[in-house]
């Protein structure tokens, strides 16, 4: 039988890592995405982080995870909350449209 260790939970951490900025370098016209694609990236470094704290015996990773997953949740809400206020505002949500609001 196979056992999950270490080189695996990395891996999956670093695919993650790789779709989210791949998402975000790729996909430059919808908000939305983009702020999926920094939450992939911030799930694949909670991975890291509990993966190296269970190989470890220590429990800082994981409670360092749990900070990261608050803020990760607050970021969330506050844009898509922009985002819902941009769009009843402009109609539409591209990051295109997004450079007139400055000045």
């Amino acid at each position: 039988m196979l056992a999950v260790g270490l080189a695996h939970y990395l891996t999956v951490g670093a695919i993650l890592s790789v779709l989210g900025v791949f998402g975000i370098f790729m996909n430059r016209k919808n908000v939305i995405v983009i702020l999926m694609s920094i939450e992939l990236i911030l799930l694949s470094v909670n991975l890291n982080l509990v993966a190296f704290s269970a190989q470890l015996g220590d429990l800082a990773g994981q409670v360092f995870a749990m900070f990261i997953l608050t803020v990760a949740a607050a970021e969330a809400a506050i844009g898509l909350a922009i985002v819902v206020i941009y769009f009843r505002n402009r109609g539409t949500i591209e990051v295109e449209d997004v450079s007139t609001l400055k000045g």
